[in-house]
């Protein structure tokens, strides 16, 4: 069973950091894509970084220079280093995993840039 596990959000300040990260288990991050998305109130969920299984990553033009996906292959886990957070950052983060077999999905963590 394909389990994705998502932590690490919180509330913080603008102009603040969090670093998200996705704990899986039943699927290998190393040999899949993997991507965060972003569902900010009231939005339909949007890519904000992936990476493709042979290392290729990409960014939404939003978060460029300011957020950093990374994979531990090790510990099959994948990570997001987000700093210099806007109010528009605001919104549930999911993790997936996107495998020959299907998509899955974390459950999502709140994450709240707020003064």
């Amino acid at each position: 069973q394909v389990q994705l596990l998502e932590s690490g959000g919180g509330l913080v300040q603008p102009g603040g950091s969090l670093r998200l990260s996705c704990a899986a288990s039943g699927v290998e991050v190393c040999d899949n894509d993997v991507g965060w998305y972003l569902q900010a109130p009231g939005k339909e969920r949007d890519l904000v970084s992936g990476v493709a299984r042979d290392g290729y990553l990409n960014y939404a033009d939003s978060v460029k220079g300011r957020f950093a996906l990374s994979r531990d292959n090790a510990k099959n886990m994948a990570y997001l280093q987000m700093n210099s957070l806007t109010t528009d950052d605001t919104g549930v983060y999911y993790c997936a995993v996107h495998a020959l077999e299907g998509d899955y999905w974390g459950q999502g963590t709140q994450v709240t840039v707020s003064s």
